[in-house]
């Protein structure tokens, strides 16, 4: 599979590259990355052919995004499509009275929860700012779901539906962005945010993978007959699609349960009998789906982001997808590609 080639979005006409770049490292996830590292990670991406972005105000409180825009504001606009969010506002504040968990020295921002009309609005322009770009392509209403929210989920989705989603809708009727929808952990948050509204996308945290594909239910299906596109984020399950099955391996940011180090440990099997390794059946195997034109691996370092080229490019059998579903591994309905 060529991480370059292009897949175009049905409703919007935009064009993205099968392997995207997911900008939440440069934001200083968990630890810090250097400017020149930061550099060096767009621009080897660019190198490779890697033609779409994916950042968010959140990634480092507005780190990522001026990082994104640094790094790509030289190449010519109209051979790159970007992607970013709304629902979080940032406001000044100095560095000592902010908690940047889970990120590291991230800018002088605090931030705060704002799915409203006006919210979106501003958040847009400031994300513009930050970047210093020309314009938006895609924007994502950001983590309206109980993942983040918890008890407070119901009014969030509902203000982010009646507020956040009108202001989109307005911009891309202007022509302001050309592809809207949400940004979410949970394929049931974002199947009903489909239905509510005329969304073009949704950017899936996890949630089908090699591991889940209850999204193929009802989810995936109302993608195909609305034409919405699905960006692909978290193909790893937060880390054991990568590392398999050893001591400590995560599973959805938590520690991976004995069932799920079980069936790792049965696809890990199935790998070996045909020298697939288990990364690049994670990364391949949700673009077998019609509705997926891109996914977007993270990689900290220039050496991650060759691998995951790499990994991209593994030859993978047909026979190989056949076995996973012969021994009950992957659903008999999953598309393969």
């Amino acid at each position: 599979m060529n991480p370059a080639a292009k897949r175009r979005w049905p409703r919007s006409g935009l064009e993205t590259t099968v392997m995207g770049f997911g900008a939440a490292p440069i934001g200083n996830i968990f630890r810090p990355i250097s400017e020149e590292d930061s550099a060096g990670l767009i621009k080897a991406a660019w190198d490779a052919g890697v033609r779409y972005f994916d950042t968010a105000p959140m990634y480092g409180h507005g780190l990522s995004e001026a990082r994104c825009g640094q790094g790509l504001r030289w190449y010519p606009r109209n051979e790159f499509v970007l992607s970013t969010k709304v629902g979080r506002l940032l406001r000044s504040r100095p560095r000592a009275e902010i908690d940047f968990t889970p990120w590291v020295d991230g800018l002088p921002f605090e931030m705060r929860f704002d799915y409203s009309y006006d919210g979106a609005m501003r958040s847009i322009e400031d994300s513009l700012q930050r970047m210093a770009l020309e314009h938006i392509d895609i924007a994502f209403i950001h983590d309206i779901d109980n993942y983040t929210h918890g008890p407070q989920q119901p009014a969030m989705f509902e203000q982010a539906m009646t507020g956040a989603a009108k202001a989109l809708l307005k911009l891309r009727d202007e022509g302001v962005v050309k592809a809207i929808g949400v940004g979410v952990n949970e394929w049931q948050v974002a199947q009903e945010a489909l239905v509510r509204n005329d969304f073009d996308c949704v950017l899936l945290a996890g949630r089908y993978t090699l591991l889940e594909q209850d999204a193929l239910e009802s989810f995936l299906p109302l993608c195909v007959a609305r034409n919405a596109s699905v960006v692909l984020g978290g193909g790893y399950n937060s880390g054991i699609l990568a590392t398999g099955a050893v001591p400590g391996a995560k599973y959805n940011y938590a520690p991976a349960p004995e069932p799920v180090l079980e069936r790792v440990r049965q696809i890990e099997h199935v790998c070996r009998e045909f020298s697939v390794p288990l990364k690049a059946a994670a990364l391949q195997f949700v673009l077998g789906h019609p509705a997926i034109p891109t996914n977007i691996p993270g990689a900290r370092s220039v050496a991650q982001l060759d691998e995951n080229i790499e990994t991209f490019r593994t030859e993978i059998p047909s026979a190989f997808w056949a076995e996973l579903k012969r021994r009950e591994l992957i659903r008999e309905d999953a598309p393969t590609p």
